[in-house]
């Protein structure tokens, strides 16, 4: 399959969440127009949606497009490109999702659409589809977490012992301070990311390590990465709040998604009832992942497999990560053709 990289074409939209905030459709079309389904593309947390577009040959929109669905690329208000503000995922699940979904008929006329989800993307995407709140959603495609939160030891001890203190002394969390850094407490994890991190030179790759787990590194693995790509990444991280990390600590500590709380609409506890969805979900879990453990992804198909037999699938994916799944140097040729494949089911 070949896609159309230097024939696409970008469309903007800005709309608003129901509570108000910024939120940003991206339309990606070929030139010879889309007129398959209107596909959602969901980043995760401190990145943007520009995270699924690395400096490759083969890049998943464009190979959407070029395969002839909508693609559309979402920045919800974990987005870098959006004002910094103290979100937790039930803002997303309440908030951005449905808004998405509901501009997203509104501009296409479609009354059907299909999403690939990532990380925190995922989550707080699944808070919203399993509580009934995206009915017009078919056929998700989720990759690393989904409804339960499973993450290495080592990781979950920095999680849970940390977090308390470190959301004491800052509001963000920002892997752009490993270019530069404003301020006493900035510039002390700055030196702890430096005194402990020695996997590459990138400054930016090993504060994302420190931010989201406990790897060396936590969200690739580096021989999956082309260089380009791998220099990349020091422009589409940066701030990421602790309110996330608060209530992700408990999702950890639950084993699974449990709300913040904030809203009635959704559940306390995600898999404590069956999912309000008719969608069909591929569950992609990334074997080396030192963000999230494949187990957790293995244990939300089971729960989907049990209100639903045969209809979903599990997908581990042996040589890969966390993001490589959508940025490797080799993921047009190990990832891309089953994601179009099942998008297409």
């Amino acid at each position: 399959m070949e896609g159309l990289a230097n024939n696409a074409t970008e469309q903007r939209f800005a709309f608003a969440a129901g509570d108000g905030f910024p939120l940003r459709l991206t339309r990606v079309a070929a030139d010879r127009g889309a007129g398959g389904p209107p596909v959602l593309l969901v980043h995760g947390a401190g990145v943007r949606s520009n995270v699924f577009n690395p400096p490759e040959a083969q890049t998943l929109p464009d190979l959407l497009a070029a395969q002839g669905f909508d693609v559309w690329l979402l920045d919800w208000r974990a987005s870098i490109d959006m004002p910094p503000n103290q979100w937790v995922l039930d803002d997303a699940a309440i908030h951005d999702f449905p808004a998405a979904t509901a501009k997203l008929r509104e501009l296409t006329g479609a009354s059907e659409i299909k999403a690939v989800i990532h990380c925190q993307g995922s989550t707080s995407f699944m808070m919203a589809i399993v509580a009934g709140l995206l009915p017009e959603v078919s056929t998700v495609v989720s990759n690393a977490v989904a409804l339960h939160t499973i993450v290495p030891g080592l990781a979950r001890a920095k999680l849970v012992y940390t977090t308390p203190l470190l959301a004491r002394l800052v509001d963000y969390l920002n892997p752009q301070w490993g270019l530069y850094r404003s301020g006493f407490w900035p510039a002390a994890i700055d030196w702890l990311v430096r005194a402990t991190h020695h996997e590459c030179a990138n400054p930016v790759c090993k504060h994302a390590s420190f931010t989201y787990g406990a790897g060396f590194p936590t969200l690739w693995r580096h021989e999956n990465l082309s260089e380009p790509t791998h220099d990349w990444l020091k422009g589409e991280f940066a701030h990421v709040p602790l309110s996330f990390f608060r209530q992700m600590r408990r999702c950890v500590q639950a084993g699974h998604l449990v709300s913040a709380g904030k809203y009635d609409a959704l559940p306390a506890d995600f898999v404590a009832q069956a999912p309000r969805t008719d969608a069909r979900f591929v569950f992609l879990a990334g074997e080396q992942n030192e963000c999230f453990k494949a187990e957790g992804m293995a244990r939300t198909f089971e729960f989907f497999e049990r209100h639903a037999p045969g209809r979903h699938m599990y997908q581990p994916l042996a040589d890969y990560g966390h993001l490589d799944v959508f940025i490797g140097k080799d993921a047009a040729r190990d990832t891309f053709p089953l994601i179009v494949d099942e998008l297409r089911r």
